[in-house]
């Protein structure tokens, strides 16, 4: 039997050791891995503020103040104090940002809907979404919301 049918790749050898970059993406690291735990604390954001019977602060622009310690919501004053951080830091990035954390994740428009109402490129509104992914989990970390060392809101322990 040949060794050709036993081998399902044969790779050609040069004297550098180059693997090809297309097998496998790079790694998240850093906020990056975050991404989808910040979707999720911002969802909880948004079903939280509408059973209390307020407009999120990014569809509504009316902010409060406030401040909350890492803990889970149990009553009123507790949805409220967390509902009261989450718009704080998301006061914190600039229009463009808010407009596509609004649409993306509040309002659920894909990326592509975004990028078409937004008039800008999808691959535009990829990249940047995943930015603004990467600034509001460092600021949710920074606010205690989110914790990195268990990937979960800091409400939810």
């Amino acid at each position: 039997m040949s060794t050709a049918l036993t081998l399902p790749h044969v790779w050609a050898s040069t004297n550098s050791c180059v693997r090809p970059t297309c097998l496998r993406p790079a790694p998240l690291s850093g906020a990056a891995f975050y991404r989808k735990h910040t979707e999720a604390l911002l969802r909880r954001y948004l079903r939280i503020s509408m059973d209390m019977g307020r407009v999120p602060s990014l569809l509504s622009r009316g902010v409060f103040r406030g401040r909350a310690s890492c803990s889970r919501v149990r009553n009123f004053e507790d949805a409220v104090v967390f509902v009261i951080d989450v718009e704080r830091c998301l006061m914190r990035l600039d229009a463009p940002s808010q407009e596509l954390v609004a649409r993306i994740t509040l309002q659920e428009y894909t990326q592509a809907e975004t990028a078409e109402l937004t008039g800008q490129s999808l691959r535009s509104v990829t990249r940047k979404y995943a930015d603004v992914l990467d600034r509001l989990t460092a600021i949710f970390i920074e606010a205690e919301l989110l914790d990195p060392a268990y990937g979960q809101s800091c409400q939810d322990s």
